[in-house]
């Protein structure tokens, strides 16, 4: 496999050149994901308003022709690969969430399934988290959708606590949590240091849980093997 394959997850790994024999359902799709894996290429080199079909379909290794049965332009090649990123990284945490028995050891672990992922995938970490937020009202949209969905997992934190743990949980407090993580995930990617991600688990952690279940508890499970 070359080098650039191995930096996507397997749906947008590469269809080797020549003739395969696969059938025609099955190399349409993996032509499409081959797009998607060259605009983030492309996104990653270039920004996204520096990136133009060319160049797309120069990382793809598919014509311009190509690209236009599957795609109107630019901008819906961007949505679809946005797409498909934001539910890999939905799926994993959502995964990795429900396979601890308790909130606060769940949180933990979403959260470490979206810094892993992030952090193995760089191009798409920052086609995400940063590129997201230039590539047009339609996809700003979609963005600000992905970053709502991970509110339900916070939230969830509230059952069984006490009443005087309730009162001082604002109706935002969900939201400002949410914000402040990915605020401060986007800054480090933006920052060239994506592949450092992943260091950042103990003070995500502690900073998610503190509010539901006090300072000394958050800071213990945060800093756990």
């Amino acid at each position: 496999m070359a080098p650039d394959q191995a930096e996507y997850p397997p749906e947008l790994s590469r269809l080797p050149p020549g003739r395969h024999g696969l059938p025609r359902d099955f190399v349409v799709h993996n032509q499409r994901e081959r797009l998607i894996a060259g605009l983030a290429e492309a996104v990653a080199e270039k920004g996204y308003g520096g990136t133009t079909i060319a160049d797309i379909t120069r990382h793809a290794a598919v014509s311009r022709r190509t690209f236009y049965e599957h795609f109107d332009g630019k901008d819906e090649c961007f949505v679809a690969a946005f797409d498909t990123v934001s539910t890999q990284l939905r799926e994993r945490v959502d995964e990795s969430f429900k396979a601890e028995d308790d909130w606060a050891h769940a949180a933990r672990a979403g959260i470490a399934a979206m810094l892993g992922f992030l952090a193995g995938e760089p191009n798409l970490a920052r086609l995400a988290m940063v590129e997201a937020l230039v590539a047009g009202p339609v996809v700003v949209e979609r963005y600000d959708a992905a970053v709502q969905t991970f509110i339900p997992y916070f939230a969830a934190g509230r059952e069984g606590r006490p009443k005087k743990v309730l009162k001082r949980l604002s109706d935002s407090t969900e939201e400002a949590l949410v914000g402040g993580m990915v605020s401060l995930v986007s800054r480090r990617i933006v920052s060239g240091q994506t592949d450092e991600l992943e260091s950042l688990l103990p003070d995500l952690t502690e900073f998610v849980l503190a509010p539901y279940v006090g300072n000394d508890e958050a800071a213990k499970i945060a800093r756990e093997n």
